[in-house]
């Protein structure tokens, strides 16, 4: 009954989404952001699933979340609390019912996950954990394929490319830019079973994310060569894996010593 009740508020308190929605759509249609979507008949029109994208922007939450849209199927993305702690995205985060991370304590945050699942909601992981500098796939972590199998709800790859030109890690924000391209590839089902090796079907998992911006890359309308947003094995001057890697370590390493 618990699973039915969250559903049942979630219904009945629906009013920031839509809005969000809506305004997002005007403000790429006025920028002329061209998204392009394959593959989103895979996302189931009812029932729980589990969502997972690789991570390349701040805004991905967004792009991610337009995968759904053509189902029907609102996202309840798993994002770091301090965003919730935000004074202008903390209220639209908790209002669009987005679920709160305390990386120090990410039991009661795993089983919030855990009641919108077996509710029949669509929740949204970036199982990366952070923003990929180099605009590869990182190693990804093994919750979400433990969430679907404690649940019986199925895992949903996407591969986005394209987003981190508008605002990424380390750049400025160029939110108004214009005429951007951004790729949202949603990949075939996964149906991970509860007693199967998790480790086996989080190498899947990044497998299948990793093909997807892969042929997101290749198939970009837009191929320069020496940009920023390029990662390095296509030409671009992204960081390498391995650069991207040592950043990460330093700045984790400066925030430890700030603390």
């Amino acid at each position: 009954m618990r699973g039915v009740r969250i559903g049942y508020l979630l219904d009945m308190a629906e009013i920031v989404y839509p809005p969000v929605i809506a305004a997002v759509r005007t403000l790429f249609r006025a920028l002329d952001v061209r998204l392009h979507v394959e593959g989103a008949d895979h996302v189931p029109r009812s029932g729980g699933a589990v969502l997972v994208s690789n991570h390349i922007s701040y805004l991905d939450f967004i792009f991610a979340g337009f995968a759904a849209l053509p189902a029907r199927r609102l996202v309840r993305f798993m994002a770091k609390e301090d965003v919730f702690k935000h004074s202008v995205s903390g209220p639209l985060m908790r209002g669009m019912h987005h679920i709160p991370v305390d990386r120090g304590a990410g039991a009661g945050s795993y089983a919030t996950a855990l009641r919108m699942l077996k509710a029949g909601e669509v929740v949204g992981v970036f199982a990366e954990a952070t923003i990929s500098r180099s605009f590869t796939v990182k190693e990804i972590k093994s919750g979400a394929i433990r969430m679907a199998q404690a649940t019986g709800t199925p895992i949903i790859p996407v591969g986005l490319w394209g987003s981190q030109r508008l605002w990424t890690k380390g750049r400025p924000r160029k939110l108004l830019q214009r005429h951007v391209p951004v790729t949202i590839l949603v990949g075939e089902p996964m149906y991970p079973k509860r007693g199967e090796n998790v480790n086996d079907h989080t190498t899947d998992l990044h497998t299948r994310i990793s093909e997807l911006v892969d042929r997101a890359q290749r198939t970009y309308p837009e191929q320069p060569s020496g940009v920023w947003w390029q990662p390095a094995h296509l030409g671009g001057t992204a960081p390498t894996p391995e650069e991207a890697a040592a950043m990460d370590e330093a700045e984790a390493r400066a925030k430890k010593d700030a603390e």
